[in-house]
């Protein structure tokens, strides 16, 4: 299947992650050229994404940029449009999950950060590309949120906060540039843990406790992998999903159904 990327540049924000570099690799395995689009500390993790894909004949480019910092913002986005014609393709990815305590001891510091990261630097990247797929009337957004996002998470105040901020955020993009050929969907994973997918409940536990909790409540008994996501914000991204706008998405394994 043509999933129609060619011409197309896409943009990853924390390219350089788990998820985010999967993106980049299935964005530019299907003829995207991408942009890998991380923080100054995470240079050489986004060279190496980048090296991957060209080693397997794609297009793509390491950008550094600070997504709270709005005028570096700015002038990335511009730097980008002059040399590439303009982001076709936004996935808005990047985001911070390290803050993990209960509300009467929850750190202010860490709460702030969350916002400032997962929500306004989605917004401030949005906001300077947005305007041009609007434009050219083609454009493609994805915001990774959470099934925390959509179903709170026990000492994740701020993770849940933001991740559900997405999903508002989100649709209403997809609201503003749907007579403009823009769609906007938000997808919604449980958590993804790479080759421990392989592993059950049981082999997980002397692991990590945590993913084998997870695991056993999940339908399917196992976890995910981050191509998985990948595979599906590949479609959403594609011609052939160009009637698909304002969508939360799981990837979840059935752990947010109801089972008894």
């Amino acid at each position: 299947m043509d999933f129609g990327f060619d011409n197309k540049t896409a943009m990853v924000t924390g390219g350089a992650g788990r998820i985010g570099s999967e993106d980049c690799r299935v964005l530019a395995e299907e003829g995207a050229e991408v942009v890998v689009l991380d923080i100054a500390d995470k240079r050489d993790q986004a060279q190496n994404v980048v090296s991957e894909i060209e080693e397997d004949g794609g297009t793509a480019h390491a950008v550094e940029c600070d997504l709270t910092d709005r005028e570096d913002v700015r002038t990335t986005v511009e730097a980008l449009r002059e040399e590439t014609g303009g982001i076709d393709i936004l996935i808005n990815n990047a985001g911070l999950v390290d803050a993990r305590s209960q509300m009467k001891d929850y750190d202010e510091e860490k709460w702030d950060k969350d916002m400032s990261v997962n929500i306004t630097g989605a917004y401030n990247i949005t906001r300077e590309v947005f305007p041009g797929m609007c434009e050219r009337e083609w454009g493609r957004i994805i915001n990774m949120s959470s099934i925390t996002g959509m179903q709170g998470g026990f000492g994740q105040a701020s993770y849940a906060t933001t991740k559900a901020a997405l999903i508002g955020f989100g649709k209403t993009l997809a609201l503003e540039g749907a007579q403009d050929g823009v769609t906007c969907n938000v997808v919604a994973p449980n958590i993804v843990v790479g080759a421990l997918a392989d592993m059950s409940p049981e082999e997980l536990e002397p692991v990590d406790e945590h993913f084998a909790r997870i695991a056993k409540a999940t339908p399917m008994r196992k976890l995910g992998r981050e191509k998985d996501v990948s595979n599906l914000i590949a479609f959403l991204c594609s011609e052939q999903a160009e009637y698909i706008t304002g969508q939360v998405v799981g990837v979840t394994g059935g752990v947010d159904l109801f089972s008894f």
